[in-house]
């Protein structure tokens, strides 16, 4: 089995970050948003991801905001893929995979080796996708 790709960890945890909305104001009724993976991603998802991994990896303070630049790049770059191309056509999902690998260099370059291969790890993914879950509630 292949561990998913770092676009889908990103997918999941920006899908987690927007799952519903309260309306605190109002006691009733609260309005729950459904995500699908066709949505736009919201901007802070991008921030949550970076200071996430930067505590799991451990990064520093700089690389932690390189990673956080990166992630905002790659965040806007699928959204506007998403706009631009209808929903699991073979021109989004191409231009979900060049923005994928591209992002994937960025982050080998920010992190190093090391770093990087343990992100790409099935316990390392795992544990940040429920970080940022608990992040959601």
């Amino acid at each position: 089995m292949r561990f998913p790709s770092f676009f889908a960890l990103l997918s999941l945890a920006l899908t987690a970050a927007s799952c519903s909305l309260f309306h605190r104001d109002k006691p009733a009724p609260v309005v729950e948003t459904v995500r699908t993976p066709d949505s736009p991603a919201p901007p802070t998802a991008a921030r949550d991801l970076a200071d996430v991994m930067g505590t799991e990896l451990k990064l520093t303070p700089d690389q932690t905001g390189r990673v956080r630049t990166i992630l905002n790049g790659t965040l806007t770059q699928s959204n506007a893929a998403k706009e631009k191309f209808a929903p699991k056509s073979p021109q989004l999902l191409a231009e979900l995979k060049r923005i994928n690998t591209n992002s994937q260099k960025e982050l080998r370059a920010v992190v190093g080796p090391a770093k990087f291969q343990q992100l790409q790890t099935k316990a390392t993914q795992q544990k940040i996708a429920t970080e940022m879950q608990q992040r959601q509630k």
